[in-house]
């Protein structure tokens, strides 16, 4: 269906065609987890201009559903309300995968009708909405890498995530043979994903036991975060049809590479058809307003580290040797550093690649931080530092090692806060905090071999 034709009468012509009887309608939560409900068609009808309710809770519990100890903008102080779910037509899905049931993303807000803060779709389309009054056009694409085990969820818990068996044994890196080994779930991803309109740039094999890589095609901004969400959520469904699950932990296994999820983008005028980084007639190819767009993201990198890695472990990815980035810092097509110019054989392939963030992100989180960064960046013309030619893990301001000193980070910067809204970076640190205190709660493995006997 058209987004043209997106008027109730055609949709009810359309799921009527289809035999369309419910419809799933999805909204992400603080960490990037698609929190659902699947209604009745009638019900999707009178929700188009009333909107649905929604208990706020899903902003007051962690991914595991424990309620946050922290008072943020809801808890047991505020009695999880309902919020208004109001949907988003353009993201409406039929895909004939699901017959029967078509799929459409919502926003949530307040009884009084506005955003609610810790919307994370809502904290994007405020950045995106920011950009556009400037004139501007932000493209994105996210590139994540997921591993694939022969397990279930069951035998997940009754192994406590160890011995997994993964989907291929040994090193694979850009393996032609295990692309066809695993040719029916290459085949059912790239399907699905077109029919859910996701589009994917390129998949392949990563190094790694089970590891793939995917690059998803360049989108407006608001689009690439919808794309990279569910396709998180897709893929896990994907792979439990293949006997499969799939982890975007940031690094999941001390012996093996963390899990990326890089951030490719641009700016482009608002007709869509220059693009503003490219300078054909600067020395390296990059214009001004690029320079200082680029400023702006290794400016507030170090600040918005709790944002772009937002779980304990998300710093267990941050080792040497490891391509992982440790440093604020850029070079041209330097994959050690924390932003990689890539020139481009042509206007269309200029661009940055933010490889800070890991799989664990929150889509919509990390990309309005990004842009918030490289605007803040062209308004305050910055100047970016020296590029890096070499490996840039030991030039520039170092990274936060760690959540504890990142969220400190998040907190003392006043720049945060007139970026994202002080808002949602007060919910925000609460929700972090409740991560650390989970954390320090934990025993591991490694703590009771060192130390049992040891002391």
């Amino acid at each position: 269906m058209k987004e043209m034709d997106l008027d109730l009468e055609s949709i009810r012509d359309d799921f009527e065609r289809r035999g369309i009887r419910q419809v799933k309608v999805a909204g992400a939560d603080i960490d990037g987890v698609l929190r659902a409900k699947v209604i009745s068609t009638e019900k999707f009808y009178g929700a188009l201009e009333k909107g649905l309710r929604f208990c706020d809770v899903i902003f007051g519990w962690d991914i595991e559903d424990a309620l946050y100890t922290h008072h943020g903008v809801t808890g047991a102080h505020t009695g999880y309300p309902d919020l208004i779910a109001k949907i988003d037509l353009h993201t409406l899905r039929t895909p004939e995968e699901t017959p029967g049931l078509a799929h459409v993303l919502i926003d949530f807000h307040g009884e009084n009708g506005r955003p609610h803060p810790a919307c994370p779709r809502n904290l994007l389309r405020s950045i995106v909405a920011r950009a556009e009054v400037d004139g501007f056009l932000p493209l994105f694409a996210v590139e994540y890498e997921f591993w694939l085990f022969r397990e279930t969820p069951h035998s997940l818990r009754e192994k406590a995530f160890r011995d997994l068996v993964p989907l291929h044994p040994g090193m694979g890196g850009y393996s032609a043979v295990r692309i066809g080994q695993s040719h029916a779930l290459y085949r059912d991803i790239l399907d699905t994903c077109d029919a859910y309109r996701i589009p994917i740039d390129n998949i392949h094999e990563e190094t790694g036991p089970g590891v793939m890589e995917v690059a998803l095609r360049y989108q407006p901004a608001l689009d690439a975060a919808d794309s990279a969400t569910l396709f998180k959520s897709i893929l896990k469904e994907i792979a439990h049809r293949h006997g499969l699950v799939a982890t975007f932990m940031a690094k999941w296994n001390a012996n093996f590479s963390g899990s990326s999820g890089h951030l490719h983008q641009s700016l482009w005028d608002s007709t869509g058809e220059v693009n503003l980084f490219h300078d054909p007639k600067s020395r390296d190819g990059l214009s001004p307003l690029g320079r200082h767009y680029l400023a702006g993201l290794i400016a507030h990198a170090p600040a918005l580290t709790a944002v772009y890695s937002p779980n304990p472990n998300s710093y267990k990815r941050y080792t040497p040797g490891f391509w992982a980035p440790l440093t604020a810092s850029w070079g041209r097509e330097n994959r050690s550093a924390n932003v990689r110019y890539i020139p481009g054989d042509d206007p269309l392939g200029t661009r940055f690649e933010f490889r800070q963030t890991a799989a664990d992100l929150n889509p919509y989180l990390a990309i309005a931080a990004n842009l918030a960064s490289g605007l803040d960046g062209i308004v305050r013309a910055l100047e970016p530092p020296e590029p890096h030619r070499g490996d840039a893990s030991a030039g520039g301001p170092s990274l936060p090692r760690s959540l504890e000193s990142a969220l400190a980070l998040l907190m003392a910067s006043d720049a945060t806060k007139t970026l994202l809204g002080a808002p949602f970076i007060e919910h925000y640190a609460e929700t972090r905090a409740h991560e650390l205190e989970r954390a320090r709660a934990h025993i591991s493995d490694w703590e009771l071999s060192r130390y049992f006997e040891g002391v």
